[in-house]
């Protein structure tokens, strides 16, 4: 108890400090300081409480009910006074309904209703905590050295807003502690705005014109979200007189069509929050900020708290039909949709801004099956993304930073020109989808959970997304390998702080291939009997097996990856060896420009360029499809799910 009040107080107080801090020094001191203590405070409480079970934690308090009221009334006066400065007045009349609701919701209806446990911990609230407390703290710490050349190349007189930055940066680890431990859903509902809030603003940060655009686009797609969770709310409290989410899930599974329409309005709030069609645009439009905000959104924050609410979520989608086929098909559609996407792009944030949408896709379809085996995948799936998307975020800030652009097309010889960061880069796109890394396996397990569920649709959709995925994966990876010439490296610029936030993001990637049994034994089939077991056996008529996935493959997996992972990263350091001049398959015209004489006797560069398909692949093309396809599945489920409710079926 005293450690989950530590990780969601802690970082407030950092970011206070971090607020009136202006001096690089100290800024240093405090925010490597304070992801320190918030990495070590995560790890102790998953060590602390590994196989422990569901634990409730006595709180309730009318006073702890006020402050989260009034945070929401902050909030909106925050999103409303940028609205009025900006003249967005959709943003402003959706912050006045919300905290109109919110207040109503309060006063009137929930103000009797007490939830005497409002904290709890569960093994997948252990898994988010690492992933939130190691992954987002080591991208704050990161964010100290890429600021800083940020800064260099800002404008001459202006103001630096670092201390802004680095100050929301901890308040949104904060609210993300508050997401995953907060089993009172009104703390959880509170806790949602504030990373909606925090986001907006990171988004802004630069306050280009371009910046305030996608700012308020985020703003607007995630309050729709957050109408939908306080509609969620109205409904726990007055349909089923709880404002407990464990009591809201174990009345779920026994009755779905009394919470069908709550438990759509939730999958809506998910659905934007994850980024799903047709929301994808707020999270393409992050890419603005600095790169640590879209490392920290894309990772470990913002969309994390969407399929965590999700998976969640699952065992009731298991039940309730309408609920579930929305949830399904619209992670399905993204997965496929955003995967082909990618292909056309060559901007390596955008690729990595739709794998992120492409691969919640696919947590959310799994969320939406919400078989055991299901879930099981979902969880690995939220592991291996948020440690090889973080590693590559990373890496791709600090390559801008120092090749001039973040244009894949422009990583020629980066395996010289930054050797280090190359094999880093690699190691996290291999993650992401080659045997035998865990990213694939998580798919195997989606894949056969999909047969023994009945959902060939759903394969179909795995098949062809996932050979999307190696395309965009394996031109990226090519470019990265592709060596020619000896151009001096420029990475010996980098700083502490980068070096050590990927490396640590490295260390993850890797331990979370190879350590996916002892991870699976004692973090992700601990939550499916928390979640699955017991009293929910009967009434979803499973039971679980403890060994419906083979550690034996498992471990031989592991073995290997970890065998290609020494193979990437050995030689690192200076080698001895004579560098030749490139052999260019006739006569040479110029080595270090690459290039040579055709058989006209003509100079001809030698280049290597890949192939992105705009005409067949691009947005234009498939982008409509998925936001109609989405909306009119969304429309069609939420009715469906209001008429269930009221009886009509």
């Amino acid at each position: 108890m005293y450690l989950i009040l530590f990780l969601i107080f802690f970082p407030l107080v950092a970011a206070l400090l971090l607020a009136f801090l202006k001096a690089d020094r100290a800024r240093d001191v405090v925010v490597v300081g304070a992801g320190a203590i918030i990495s070590i405070a995560s790890v102790a409480t998953v060590i602390l409480n590994l196989k422990g079970g569901s634990q409730f934690f006595a709180a309730s308090s009318a006073i702890v009910d006020y402050v989260c009221l009034g945070v929401s009334v902050i909030i909106a006066g925050i999103i409303l006074a940028y609205a009025i400065k900006y003249k967005n007045w959709l943003a402003g009349l959706l912050a006045v309904i919300q905290v109109v609701g919110s207040i109503i919701f309060d006063v009137v209806y929930a103000h009797h209703m007490t939830v005497p446990e409002g904290i709890y911990m569960d093994s997948l609230s252990l898994m988010m905590t690492f992933i939130i407390g190691v992954i987002g703290s080591g991208i704050c710490i990161y964010a100290l050295g890429y600021m800083k050349d940020f800064q260099h190349h800002a404008k001459e007189g202006e103001k630096d807003r670092r201390p802004y930055f680095f100050a929301l940066m901890f308040v949104f680890l904060s609210a993300m502690f508050v997401i995953v431990f907060a089993d009172n859903m009104s703390w959880l509902f509170i806790g949602w705005e504030v990373t909606t809030l925090c986001s907006f603003l990171l988004i802004g940060y630069t306050k280009t014109e371009e910046a305030i655009a996608n700012a308020f686009r985020q703003i607007i797609m995630n309050l729709v979200g957050g109408i939908a969770f306080l509609a969620a709310l109205y409904i726990a409290v007055l349909k089923i007189g709880t404002l407990s989410l464990s009591a809201f899930i174990a009345y779920g599974v026994s009755n779905p069509a009394a919470v069908a329409v709550a438990a759509g309005c939730l999958a809506l709030a998910g659905l934007t929050k994850a980024a799903q069609m047709p929301f994808q645009t707020w999270l393409l439009g992050a890419m603005v900020a600095p790169t640590p905000t879209s490392a920290l959104l894309h990772s470990s924050t913002m969309v994390k708290a969407g399929v965590f609410l999700l998976v969640k979520l699952a065992p009731i989608f298991y039940v309730c039909t309408a609920a579930s086929v929305m949830v399904v098909l619209v992670g399905g559609a993204t997965f496929l949709l955003c995967s082909i996407l990618a292909i056309s792009q060559n901007n390596a944030k955008r690729v990595l801004a739709y794998s992120t949408i492409a691969n919640l896709g696919l947590i959310t379809c799994c969320a939406g099956v919400g078989s055991p085996e299901a879930v099981w995948a979902a969880c690995f799936l939220i592991l291996f993304h948020a440690c090889a998307k973080s590693l590559l975020f990373m890496c791709v800030g600090t390559a801008e930073h120092h090749i001039g652009s973040r244009d894949i097309e422009e990583m020629d010889l980066l395996f010289e020109r930054m050797p280090r960061l190359a094999r880093f880069m690699m190691v996290g796109i291999m993650g992401m989808f080659i045997a035998p890394f865990g990213m694939l396996i998580a798919k195997w397990a989606a894949l056969a959970s999909f047969a023994d569920t009945s959902h060939i649709e759903l394969i179909l959709v795995l098949a062809f997304g996932s050979a999307a995925t190696f395309m965009f994966w394996a031109k990226w990876l090519g470019k990265l390998s592709g060596i020619a010439g000896s151009p001096e490296s420029v990475e010996l610029t980098v700083h502490k702080s980068e070096w050590y936030a990927t490396g640590l993001a490295l260390a993850l990637t890797v331990l979370s291939c190879i350590c996916i049994v002892p991870i699976s034994d004692a973090l992700v089939m601990p939550y499916l009997h928390q979640a699955f077991g017991g009293m929910y056996e009967s009434a979803l008529g499973i039971g679980i097996s403890a060994d419906f996935i083979s550690d034996d493959g498992l471990w031989i997996t592991a073995i290997l990856a970890g065998v290609i992972f020494v193979l990437v990263l050995a030689f690192l350091g200076k080698s001895k060896k004579k560098i030749v001049p490139v052999y260019m398959a006739g006569i040479s015209a110029d080595n270090a420009g690459r290039s040579f004489r055709g058989s006209m006797g003509s100079p001809v560069d030698a280049t290597a360029r890949n192939w992105y398909m705009d005409s067949t692949m691009g947005e234009g093309r498939w982008k409509a499809i998925g936001e109609v396809f989405s909306s009119t599945i969304i429309i069609v489920s939420i009715l469906y799910g209001i008429i269930a409710m009221l009886g009509i079926l």
